[in-house]
């Protein structure tokens, strides 16, 4: 099994050990010839625009949204998020890839200074707390039919799936939890 994570910007590393920790073999993608061997890929969190310019100069962002809507599965944390929704209620700048059908919040629960760790049970990934990591993050405001919602705190949507597409606001790499990493190879299988 064979994961790769988007490595234009952002937590790359961290989700790369975590792959690692949770059995399966991580790959660095850069370049849309990257994303032929592998399993799935992981959006990490970073920065949405940032990561959505990088994208469209590269030519790959056409590469990705194609190899997503014929299967690959795919894991948007945090920026990655953004980047999957069809939809953006409070901003505009973003020119994301638009598969998931979603309506998401950029820096939902504020500034850098509004960050915070909690834990919580997801059934649907694990029998135990998770630990779950907010830094600026976004949360879902509407999902499609197909969307099923995996988790949510304090009333907000955090985590959700559709079809072959995953969806946190948080970010499990900053934690030495594998729970989300297992969840999403399993989806890879």
């Amino acid at each position: 099994m064979k994961i790769g994570i988007l490595a234009l910007q952002g937590g790359v590393i961290e989700h790369l050990r975590l792959v690692e920790a949770a059995g399966a073999e991580a790959k660095i993608v850069r370049y849309s010839q990257d994303l032929e061997d592998i399993d799935g890929i992981i959006l990490p969190g970073g920065e949405s625009t940032t990561i959505s310019r990088i994208l469209n100069r590269t030519n790959m962002m056409e590469d990705l949204r194609n190899r997503i809507i014929a299967g690959l599965p795919v894991w948007g944390t945090c920026a990655g998020m953004i980047l999957l929704a069809k939809n953006l209620s409070n901003d505009d700048k973003v020119d994301g890839i638009k598969t998931m059908d979603i309506t998401v919040r950029r820096n939902a629960y504020g500034t850098q200074i509004d960050s915070f760790n909690t834990l919580v049970n997801v059934p649907e990934v694990s029998e135990n707390e998770i630990p779950l990591v907010f830094i600026r993050a976004p949360f879902i405001e509407e999902t499609g039919k197909n969307v099923k919602v995996i988790c949510e705190v304090n009333g907000h949507i955090v985590a959700a799936r559709q079809d072959n597409m995953l969806v946190s606001s948080f970010h499990p790499e900053l934690t030495s939890n594998t729970d989300f990493h297992k969840y999403f190879i399993n989806m890879c299988k």
